[in-house]
């Protein structure tokens, strides 16, 4: 009856777990600003225009460009969907992306950008941020 007891516990507590998981898989949206974001730090341009909407792409290379003399890294980085208007996804996240330049770091706090997602052939992309 014991062992019963015990099994019931951990197996609920493994439905617990895998619950938190998937609400974070649950939301696409907030996924694509991760990924858009590692794509930027790691100045991957391929990846990062495949991670953005057409008419966002030459801003984020842009973007892109304004951190290659320096060495980049995202810091206590995580993004949630806070709504969504006439098809686009709004993000908000907490972090910064560090760049260090000679020694000393640089911070960009991302927590003051709303990231505007759009679905477009069954992919989430970037598409610019307020």
């Amino acid at each position: 009856m014991r062992k019963l007891a015990l099994l019931v516990i951990l197996l609920s507590m493994l439905a617990l777990s895998l619950s938190a998981c998937g609400s974070q898989a649950a939301d696409p949206a907030s996924k694509a600003v991760v990924d858009y974001l590692n794509a930027l730090v790691a100045k991957d341009s391929t990846k990062l225009s495949a991670l953005s909407c057409a008419s966002w792409e030459s801003s984020a290379l842009l973007e892109l460009d304004s951190l290659q003399a320096v060495k980049t890294r995202l810091d206590g980085v995580s993004c949630k969907t806070s709504g969504t208007t006439s098809g686009t996804s709004q993000v908000n996240c907490q972090g910064r992306i560090l760049a260090t330049y000679n020694g000393e770091d640089q911070t960009l706090d991302i927590s003051a950008r709303t990231y505007q997602v759009v679905q477009q052939g069954g992919d989430y992309l970037v598409c610019g941020y307020k």
